[in-house]
């Protein structure tokens, strides 16, 4: 069976959670865990119809995720300013009733069309 250029795209969703909420905040880890669960299931919610989206809910079996650290707010709001000028799909998600920019998650994208944006942010730890 011929494998198609589709089923050779490898569709990552990226999300940059700011690590200053455990290691400076002291946030519990779930809190943390939980600001992340909320913007990816938002970024999916936002760009449902997306075929790219589509196409990654098509396998659940096999997402892709990658969890990368912003330093703090400056260096996550950063980002998404970044992104939002490069039309790169994605959700800042804020904390309420604080109004804290916690996290982001991007929409599914095939990894080389986002990755340029990310080079600079390491994996979660």
């Amino acid at each position: 069976m011929a494998v198609t250029a589709s089923a050779q795209k490898k569709l990552v969703q990226y999300v940059v959670v700011r690590s200053d909420l455990i290691h400076t905040m002291s946030w519990p880890l779930g809190a943390v865990i939980t600001q992340a669960c909320h913007a990816t299931t938002a970024a999916i919610h936002l760009f449902y119809s997306d075929p790219d989206t589509q196409e990654y809910l098509a396998d659940l079996d096999n997402m892709h995720k990658v969890v990368l650290e912003a330093k703090d707010q400056d260096s996550l709001s950063n980002l998404a300013l970044t992104l939002s000028e490069k039309g790169v799909s994605h959700k800042l998600w804020m904390e309420q009733p604080e109004n804290i920019p916690t996290c982001l998650a991007l929409k599914p994208y095939p990894k080389e069309t986002v990755q340029p944006f990310l080079r600079k942010f390491k994996l979660f730890k």
